[in-house]
């Protein structure tokens, strides 16, 4: 663990410090050359500067073991970060496709060999961010948020050497918006899921689960005689926590405990679920729901006249 802090650590640094070279060379480029694509993608680099110290901040807030305060731990710091760097990246590309389109229809000069050389520097530290950050994207959505990030602008990148090409050789302008347009909008398209599997997560949202199968197959273990009340939720994208009730026959606790040892293999191995919460009973609740609608305000009221 201890090396894994340290490799994360000198990624976000490398990563950190590539960005905010490149983010310097892009916007006096962008400015002596006129380049809108140019500034657009420095604008990219730049919110990629802010958005990799928010990701590697939340990374170290995750590592922490659980305690009185957070007894599910700190996962879910990360996912607030790629929800707030997804979101980012959708602002910026709203406020270049305004900018684009006031271009549209106000075409201005480009120097366009400035503004392929510029853009071929930012190509090549977008390409190399972006490699250092690819490994940890497929099972982290903090990390797949700041990866996003720098393969957009190095997509960016390509396209203003694309539109540097066009304006160099034919004159054609009108490309330097429409190719900020056209990653701005593919930028969103890409950072809309992410925002809304964060939210998922951060609403504990269930991952799609068939969840008659999964009491067919608790059903199947012998001493269960049914199951009702499930909840499931995410903590993070990668860890599912369960709970339900399950009615047993009438046995002693330790008979009980291989019958629950089986539920968490059985939901473990073909459900991927990390974390199994059992309540045992005989016959109360046997009957019930598997997804319980629970009244809140009714439970509220039960228990005021209780007291």
């Amino acid at each position: 663990m201890a090396e894994e802090k340290r490799m994360t650590g000198r990624k976000f640094f490398t990563v950190t410090v590539l960005n905010g070279a490149i983010t310097i060379v892009e916007a006096v480029g962008g400015l002596l050359s006129g380049s809108l694509s140019l500034l657009s993608d420095a604008f990219h680099n730049l919110g990629d500067t802010f958005s990799i110290v928010i990701s590697y901040i939340a990374h170290r807030i995750s590592l922490r073991n659980e305690d009185e305060r957070n007894t599910f731990g700190y996962g879910r710091a990360q996912i607030l970060a790629a929800m707030l760097n997804a979101l980012l990246l959708i602002v910026v590309s709203i406020f270049l496709v305004v900018e684009a389109i006031k271009r549209l229809s106000h075409p201005e000069t480009i120097n366009g060999e400035l503004m392929m050389s510029v853009a071929i520097v930012g190509l090549a530290a977008n390409l190399a961010s972006a490699i250092l950050m690819h490994r940890g994207s497929k099972h982290n959505l903090n990390m797949k948020a700041t990866y996003l990030h720098l393969l957009s602008d190095t997509l960016s990148s390509v396209g203003v050497i694309f539109g540097a090409i066009m304006i160099q050789w034919y004159n054609v302008t009108i490309i330097d918006p429409i190719i900020t347009i056209i990653v701005a909008a593919y930028i969103t398209f890409e950072s809309c899921p992410i925002v809304r599997h964060t939210i998922t997560i951060l609403m504990q949202g269930a991952p799609q689960m068939d969840y008659d199968a999964i009491k067919r197959d608790l059903m199947k273990i012998d001493g269960i005689t049914s199951v009702h009340h499930i909840h499931v939720w995410m903590i993070d994208e990668n860890r599912i926590m369960f709970s339900a009730h399950i009615n047993m026959r009438d046995m002693l606790l330790s008979e009980a405990e291989p019958i629950y040892h089986q539920v968490e293999e059985v939901l473990a191995k073909k459900y991927g679920i990390c974390h199994v919460t059992l309540q045992a009973e005989d016959v109360r609740g046997r009957g019930e729901e598997m997804i319980l609608n629970e009244d809140l305000d009714e439970q509220l009221l039960k228990r005021q006249n209780e007291e």
